[in-house]
């Protein structure tokens, strides 16, 4: 299997390169040469099928014959150990908890299957692998869980100060061992700015063997890929027919992901991209036109990115496409009071408590159902809601329970650097440290 770059086709690479050097030498972002379809035999068996078959199934068809069918039987056992449960909380609406993993978050499925790729494709290296990261939120505690301990690599963590919940700083400030973190007084898109420019400098590439957990690299989204597969699975028959997957969206990679699995034959009605206040791509997608701008602050942390790098992915897979991008997603924007609003309401109408960025999913499905009586509705639950319990408790008025996993990290002690928003800083850190 080859990997080109968004930014020209003809720069192409294989998976060893393209997963270890994580952004193509143009900075553009791999994505695969081909995506094949998986053929119908997979959808008429794939009731019988438990989530590590469909995992294993889907990372043969990417990987082709890059890797031994037994290092991703190996992978998958060791990566998928947690389910993605669909939950129906009424008649035409079902939430995709994708929080069951270790740090409570969706990140973990990419996280836990990165760290088994990369540790089989630097085995045998003499150099260590520095894995380099911006996170917005909960990108950083499932890259700290995935890769602590992991032998041969170090984890270097950058977070904007004070634009993540507590209990998401707490997650990837308080491990130690081989994992850093980096207070950046900044914003998520100026975390992002930094690293890239990282890969991108050679004094430094020389010094570090650097590579990304950040969705801009390409291993981040095949994991991804595998819950849609598993949602549709815990469909009925006559509701597999009108799916329509709601994603909560900042960079866009966990619906990239979706659309890789769309390419591959998963039989979708209709994506919706669902963000707050920061809407570059609803914008895009109403008018033809990508401005990205500083983002702004929200509820809905994870979300707070102003220039989505996936964007580039998303109009690669539809650039030769007789179906245009804007005919498979659909875009919708939600303010905090709006966030807040559906929280409350989620909860008295159901019951069920979501975290903000679900509950944005939540205020979009909305917004579709009154376009489209009839459909069926997956919104992704990315998170948690117990990792924003002063917005969820205010918004629902009571207490939320939080989970052991959680709970442990409250009294921890929070070890980050504090560096400013300059890729000069961070370059002195890496050089010298």
């Amino acid at each position: 299997m080859k990997f080109y770059s968004t930014n020209n086709g003809n720069l192409k690479t294989g998976l060893k390169e393209a997963v270890l050097e994580g952004l193509a030498k143009d900075r553009g972002l791999f994505m695969p040469e081909t995506i094949s379809r998986l053929p119908q035999s997979f959808f008429e068996h794939i009731d019988e099928m438990s989530f590590q078959d469909i995992a294993i199934q889907i990372s043969q068809l990417i990987f082709q014959d890059s890797i031994e069918q037994t290092e991703i039987e190996r992978m998958i056992e060791k990566a998928i150990t947690f389910d993605a449960p669909l939950v129906n909380i009424s008649k035409k609406t079902h939430i995709l908890e994708l929080f069951h993993g270790p740090s409570l978050a969706f990140k973990d499925f990419g996280a836990r299957f990165m760290a088994q790729l990369m540790a089989y494709l630097i085995r045998g290296n003499n150099r260590n692998l520095t894995i380099l990261v911006a996170t917005s939120g909960d990108t950083g505690g499932a890259v700290a869980q995935g890769f602590y301990e992991t032998e041969g690599i170090e984890v270097i963590i950058l977070y904007p100060s004070g634009k993540v919940s507590d209990l998401q700083e707490k997650q990837l400030t308080t491990l130690g061992k081989n994992v850093t973190a980096l207070e950046i007084d900044g914003t998520f898109d100026d975390c992002q700015a930094m690293v890239k420019e990282a890969f991108m400098d050679a004094e430094l590439k020389q010094k570090r063997n650097l590579s990304s957990a950040n969705s801009i690299n390409i291993a981040r989204l095949i994991p991804q890929t595998f819950y849609y597969f598993r949602a549709y699975q815990q469909l009925s028959p006559e509701e597999r027919e009108k799916a329509t997957f709601v994603v909560p969206s900042g960079n866009f990679g966990n619906l990239t992901a979706g659309l890789m699995a769309y390419k591959m034959g998963l039989p979708v009605r209709q994506f919706i991209a669902a963000t707050n206040i920061n809407d570059v791509v609803p914008q895009y997608l109403a008018t033809g036109v990508f401005q990205p701008r500083k983002s702004v602050q929200t509820l809905s942390n994870a979300m707070d990115i102003g220039n989505p790098s996936n964007f580039a992915r998303m109009i690669d897979l539809f650039h030769k496409d007789s179906n245009p991008l804007d005919s498979v997603v659909k875009g919708y924007s939600f303010n905090d009071q709006q966030t807040m609003a559906a929280i409350r309401q989620v909860f008295e109408q159901t019951g069920y408590i979501i975290d903000p960025h679900g509950a944005v999913g939540w205020l979009a499905f909305q917004a579709y159902l009154r376009e489209e009586p009839d459909a069926c509705g997956i919104i992704l639950e990315t998170a948690h809601p117990a990792k924003f319990l002063e917005t969820v408790e205010s918004a629902i008025g009571q207490e939320v329970s939080v989970p052991v996993r959680l709970e442990t990290f409250r009294n921890k002690e929070k070890n980050a650097i504090f560096l400013p928003p300059a890729y000069e800083a961070l370059k002195q850190f890496l050089m010298n440290d």
